[in-house]
């Protein structure tokens, strides 16, 4: 180190230090991001992903894209969706963007689009349509924005804008339960823009495990997940997000009219006449003398309305709300009374009003409906065509045979407003509410193409064309009938006439569902799969019906066929395995389910029938495993507590067993069979007195159950009950007419009675 010296060392060191320290803040989270990708750490943030199917390059479906937006054990799915990357000649290409209602839920196989795609075919058979739904559940204008971005890439001719309902509800909202309530629109778009980084993504699933404030939600439990986050209606939460939908309205908009598009905005249509809000809140602002005085004038108008004086009642509510307009409970009965004096447009407002202050907003609002309205005027483009829903669903109105409408005989076309004869509840369209809603933005979308003679496709031909079969239809009514169990739909004071009318049409289709009818459909189906083999909703429906009709193995050939359409969907490879159990493939079906839950972990389902096909091939501990992910998932199930049960047994871990039964007859008191699997433990457990409760209430909740008949009897055999033995054994012996041992016991027991034993 001659002619240096140490003055001028330390200088060197300390700039190369500094420099280096300048350095650190960009280098480090560039090495934690490689780290990150190079240990397999996080998912791919985009909608769309690029695979091979039959040689083929296809666009598809993201599972991982909503993990971005919502908990993981909350994550919501797109639908299938699967369209060439390199866009054929003459092939118009449509998008439909939005949330549930948008989707087709509870079934995507017949959405509004799916009778589009119907329509346009028929009409114009000359040229091919690529219909591609980017829809889904839970969903709001925050996740809408990414996808609507990542479809202008991909040549869309025509996009179709439904959205709206989800904007309170939805991440970002202001009665979220996935994350932060109705956050500035700068940090929504900052948290989403960093999670395109692994490092994002590992942050927000930090900050999600330990913030104190999230719900403690361990799954999916549909609407009732929101019932204590209740909005008030003048909650500034709501102002942030009528800006916040505003801002990401433009940004869609903008993205499709700017990729070439011709953009098809929707105004929103909801129920409003025949789906009281949600929950109400009351007389929070006011003194106690006015909300005793205003307790009293809303009790007086609910008694006048059941007598039927509608003006009186009127009246009532007329004076409760100058003390409170801001009860949503009461502007609807306000409606209601409205209605029945025909005043239809002062019903019409009482009504919106409601909806506008439902303290649990599953609708879209007033507000949302003007900026909705507004943006054409923004953008100024021939491109964007506003089209009014409401208006050409009412005006098309006419009720499906058993639609519910319980306000009036009036239907919506008459009143200028929607109700059970267009919407399931409150959002979710009735079957002919869809083809009509097709139909109108057939029409809409008319212009676009050169003039034909050709007539639009009837609702009964695109229903053919689409496989809605009575069997069909009536599991998509099943599927309503079920969520109108559960809260907070359950809790609305027209639920049971609600279901009643659902329960009445599918007794209606009973009579259809028959063997001739059977061969009939099946053979339908079997032309249209030739026809449009590609189809794979088609597929689907086909499997549907022949499960239902009594053809698993036809429909497990199906579910194949829809599976190879869409390798990278979870529900193919989950109902091929689900099927294959049932064939006895046990081997089989477990690699269908492992490529289920591997692309969907989150799939409860698909581990619970994964558990069930190892527990047939007695890989009892590898069961115990999938049940327990399973259980992880969805704690609060007791159908998945009865399986780990009963491996437990398997495992001679009997005291876990019963444990295990005693958990889900908590959840569920009234499953018999899990009585009598648990008495089944504790007779082995020579608990002989408690083994004879379960299995009495095993015999008295499932009465066929010749099993729990069978040990009932024994059981009171021991107890000296003769006579009620007797009757147990001779109902084991009217269901299992060869049950020797039912035969022996009862021989015994009537020798005894004979000798006087």
């Amino acid at each position: 180190m001659r002619g240096s010296t140490p003055g001028v060392i330390s200088r060197r060191r300390l700039w190369i230090f500094r420099f280096i320290a300048l350095l650190l803040p960009f280098v480090l989270p560039g090495v934690l991001e490689i780290s990150l990708w190079l240990c397999g750490y996080g998912y791919n943030p985009h909608f769309f992903r690029r695979i091979n199917i039959g040689g083929e390059e296809y666009f598809v479906q993201n599972e991982d894209f909503s993990r971005q937006f919502f908990p993981r054990e909350l994550v919501r799915n797109p639908g299938p969706a699967r369209f060439p990357v390199h866009k054929g000649p003459g092939t118009f290409r449509i998008f439909i963007l939005g949330e549930s209602a948008a989707m087709g839920d509870p079934a995507q196989s017949f959405a509004p689009d799916r009778y589009l795609e119907v329509l346009l075919r028929e009409k114009y058979p000359d040229r091919k349509f690529e219909v591609i739904n980017v829809a889904f559940t839970a969903i709001n204008s925050h996740v809408i924005l990414p996808i609507a971005r990542e479809c202008a890439a991909h040549e869309g001719d025509l996009w179709i804008i439904y959205m709206g309902n989800n904007e309170m509800v939805g991440p970002f909202g202001a009665a979220t339960v996935f994350g932060w309530q109705a956050p500035p629109l700068s940090l929504v778009r900052a948290v989403l823009a960093f999670q395109q980084l692994r490092t994002g993504q590992w942050l927000m699933d930090f900050v999600r495990k330990v913030r104190r404030d999230r719900p403690k939600l361990a799954a999916w439990g549909g609407m009732a997940m929101f019932l204590n986050n209740q909005v008030p209606p003048d909650s500034p939460r709501k102002e942030a997000v009528y800006r916040n939908f505003q801002k990401n309205l433009h940004g869609i908009v903008d993205a499709g009219v700017n990729s070439g598009a011709k953009v098809l905005l929707n105004t929103m249509s909801v129920n409003l006449k025949d789906c009281p809000p949600f929950a109400s809140i009351s007389g929070h602002a006011l003194s106690p003398g006015d909300r005793a005085e205003f307790g009293q004038l809303y009790t007086n108008a609910i008694q006048a309305m059941a007598q039927k004086d509608f003006s009186k009642a009127s009246a009532l509510f007329e004076r409760a709300a100058q003390l409170d307009a801001k009860s949503a409970e009461l502007q609807f009965h306000w409606g209601e009374c409205l209605l029945a004096q025909t005043n239809f447009a002062g019903a019409r407002e009482r009504f919106q009003l409601a909806c506008d202050n439902d303290a649990l907003p599953f609708r879209a609002d007033s507000r949302i409906d003007a900026a909705l309205r507004a943006e054409p005027e923004r953008i100024g483009s021939k491109s964007l065509i506003l089209f009014d829903s409401t208006a050409a669903l009412v005006g098309r109105a006419r009720p499906s045979p058993g639609a519910a409408t319980f306000s009036s005989v009036q239907t919506g076309s008459e009143l200028g407003i929607c109700g059970g004869e267009i919407f399931y509840e409150h959002v979710h369209f009735d079957f002919d509410a869809r083809y009509r809603l097709g139909r109108a933005w057939a029409e809409q979308i008319e212009p676009l193409f050169p003039p034909n003679t050709n007539n639009w496709a009837s609702h009964t031909e695109c229903d053919e064309q689409l496989g809605l079969s009575p069997w069909n239809r009536a599991q998509v009514i099943h599927f309503m009938l079920e969520r109108l169990q559960t809260a907070p739909l359950s809790n609305q004071s027209n639920n049971n006439q609600r279901k009643h009318a659902l329960e009445a049409r599918m007794g209606g289709l009973r009579p259809e569902m028959n063997a001739d009818n059977a061969h009939r459909v099946r053979k339908t189906f079997q032309k249209l799969v030739e026809q449009r083999p590609e189809d794979y909703f088609l597929h689907q429906e086909f499997a549907v019906f022949l499960e239902l009709s009594s053809d698993p193995a036809g429909a497990l050939a199906e579910w194949q066929r829809f599976r190879e359409l869409l390798p990278q969907d979870s529900l193919g490879h989950y109902q091929t395995g689900r099927l294959l159990i049932t064939q006895q493939r046990y081997v089989e079906a477990e690699s269908a389910l492992r490529t289920a839950v591997a692309i969907r972990p989150f799939r409860v389902d698909g581990w619970v029938e994964l558990g069930n096909t190892l527990a047939l091939q007695k890989k009892y501990p590898d069961a115990l495993d999938s049940y327990s992910t399973a259980l992880n998932l969805e704690p609060q199930n007791p159908h998945t507590l009865l399986r780990c049960g009963k491996v437990l047994g398997y495992m001679n871990r009997h005291a876990e067993a019963t444990e295990s039964y005693r958990a889900a007859l908590q959840l569920n008191p009234a499953d018999g069979l899990t009585h009598y699997e648990l008495g089944l433990e504790l007779l082995a457990a020579k608990d002989f007195d408690a083994a004879g409760k379960e299995f009495g209430e095993a015999a008295r909740l499932t009465p066929d159950r010749p099993g729990a008949r069978f040990n009932f009897g024994t059981w009171l055999m021991s107890q000296n009950r003769f006579d009620e033995a007797q009757r147990e054994f001779e109902a084991v012996l009217r269901l299992e007419p060869g049950n020797t041992q039912a035969q022996q016991r009862l021989a015994a027991l009537k020798a005894k009675t004979k000798h006087g034993g």
